[in-house]
């Protein structure tokens, strides 16, 4: 009997093989790539696997200083409406999905430690986009408020499906944010 594991689920995929793997065309499978930390050769698109003591799964670049942490358990990323949304509000602050890094903590790859996070992004802002602050043993910092620390400053705000049933939570977020993005 023939037994072929399949998949197109991009976080199994990271899981089950250490080489390159593209795209075929119209597949939606993205575009992934394993990397050992400090080597400087990157993915031209959507994924990142970085390999080493302590694993992380994320999408962009991490050398500009810029995080997005979210949490979507039925997702890579973002649902494909949070995506469109996320896109659109960094496409208005000169950022697209290219120079900055975005980390599912639902991926089981990526440890929920926040010491971790710091030392392997090294990153200046980091939003947290539905991301109770606890959770990752930080102190409580209200929604669209910031925490400033000695190497980076924290934006806590809604998840984008919060942000999207209330327009209030939406406008909150999008006057911090510019601030926060442009500071």
């Amino acid at each position: 009997m023939d037994k072929n594991l399949t998949t197109d689920n991009p976080i199994a995929i990271q899981a089950l093989m250490s080489e390159t793997v593209f795209a075929i065309p119209g597949s939606v499978m993205p575009i992934v790539e394993t990397q050992t930390v400090g080597s400087q050769h990157t993915s031209p698109q959507q994924g990142h696997f970085e390999a080493s003591a302590e694993e992380f799964v994320y999408q962009g670049d991490k050398s500009t200083g810029v995080l997005f942490i979210l949490r979507y358990p039925d997702y890579p990323y973002f649902s494909p409406q949070a995506e469109e949304a996320f896109l659109k509000t960094i496409g208005a602050l000169q950022l697209n999905a290219d120079n900055v890094a975005v980390l599912n903590l639902a991926n089981p790859h990526n440890p929920n430690e926040w010491k971790q996070i710091m030392q392997f992004f090294q990153p200046k802002k980091i939003t947290l986009l539905g991301v109770e602050p606890t959770s990752l043993k930080l102190p409580e910092i209200g929604h669209n408020s910031y925490m400033r620390g000695k190497i980076a400053t924290v934006f806590n705000t809604f998840s984008f499906e919060e942000m999207f049933a209330d327009v209030q939570k939406k406008k909150l977020f999008w006057n911090e944010f510019k601030t926060f993005i442009q500071s």
